[in-house]
């Protein structure tokens, strides 16, 4: 397997998902973009595409005109049929990507918070059968609608749009289940996210929102690597 890895920052890795792949004897072929790091040419001999987060919005194309490119191969993977896994800002260039709108939210949803299943969820192959709500670490404030054809999996109370799936084999969360403790802290350091949890969390909530993070790192990294390698399963 040769899994196309779409980064935006060093601290974003796959994380789980990545174990998942190595365990699988996948080979990754890693681009950061936001280190200038050039997408392929063509998709020839890619299995699979995976999109992490990242502190930009996927609107901030004058900022980041790599984005534009992205958002492109993207689209043509996904009618090319390729498995796609996007996280965070990897659903939302998910959703920009076929269409859908990309837009802030009322206010950033920051915590380790709850994400419900929906109705779907219960007859989807990668969803069904896990013990909702389940514990997520969030860190976001833009949302998207859903594109056309898309099944909604998952919803919080602030964000009601949290995962969905197109087809069979392209899924999206803006939840995160995949980051270890290490990778925690470095977002810690990332001045856009420090000015998202501040906002929402107030004076020392960064310190509480890590900690509530710890309590809950196992089941959250159990969680992704269920739902992750039940995706594997679909076309590897």
């Amino acid at each position: 397997m040769n899994v196309l890895v779409l980064q935006h920052i060093a601290c974003e890795p796959p994380g789980v998902f990545e174990e998942v792949l190595l365990e699988r004897g996948a080979t990754l072929q890693r681009v950061e973009l936001d280190e200038g790091e050039q997408l392929p040419e063509a998709l020839d001999g890619i299995d699979a595409v995976v999109a992490m987060g990242g502190p930009m919005s996927v609107n901030d194309e004058v900022e980041h005109p790599w984005l534009v490119a992205e958002k492109a191969l993207i689209a043509r993977a996904l009618r090319e049929g390729l498995p796609f896994w996007g996280s965070c800002l990897g659903v939302q260039l998910f959703a920009s990507a076929l269409g859908a709108r990309v837009r802030q939210g009322p206010t950033p949803e920051v915590g380790v918070l709850p994400v419900f299943a929906t109705e779907a969820a219960a007859d989807d192959p990668v969803f069904a059968g896990l013990a909702w709500p389940r514990p997520t670490l969030q860190w976001h404030q833009d949302t998207f609608d859903l594109p056309a054809g898309a099944t909604l999996l998952a919803t919080s109370p602030a964000y009601p749009h949290q995962a969905f799936r197109v087809g069979r084999l392209a899924y999206g969360v803006q939840f995160h289940v995949e980051i270890d403790e290490r990778m925690a802290d470095e977002w810690a350091q990332v001045p856009a996210y420090i000015s998202s949890a501040a906002a929402v969390l107030g004076p020392g909530g960064l310190d509480r929102l890590l900690a509530d993070f710890r309590a809950s790192m196992t089941d959250m990294q159990a969680d992704g690597r269920v739902l992750f390698s039940r995706w594997v399963d679909l076309w590897a």
